[in-house]
This record gives structure tokens, sequence and C-alpha cells, in this order.
């Protein structure tokens, strides 16, 4: 989840003139990374091997 204040950082950033779409798509992956950054601190994480194992898995 992507707080308020992190989304008015992101705005005071952008250019007076901005497209929407780019907006959201700028807070989407902000919101990913932060995700993610999260989940390995929690060491929700694979490693290579178990990575290579999964993906040999769904290529099936």
């Amino acid at each position: 989840m992507i707080s308020k204040t992190k989304i008015l950082e992101i705005l005071t950033k952008l250019p007076e003139s901005f497209d929407l779409e780019g907006l959201i798509e700028r807070l989407i992956f902000i919101e990913k990374v932060e995700k993610g950054l999260a989940q390995s601190q929690a060491g929700q994480t694979y490693s290579t091997l178990e990575a290579k194992d999964l993906l040999k898995k769904w290529h099936k």
C-alpha cells in the first residue's frame, strides 16, 4: 500500500504538465517496488536455485 505522503512527494517532483496514465504507471511501479522490498526484508525470498526450480516447473 502506498501512503498519501509518498504520493504527494511524487506529485511535487512531476513537471507542471504530465500525462495521467504515466502518473498512474509510476505509482503502481513504486508500490510494487516497496512491496518487494518489504517482502525481502521479511525474508520472503527465493534463492537462485529455488527460483530456477520453480521456473522449470512453470515451463512444463
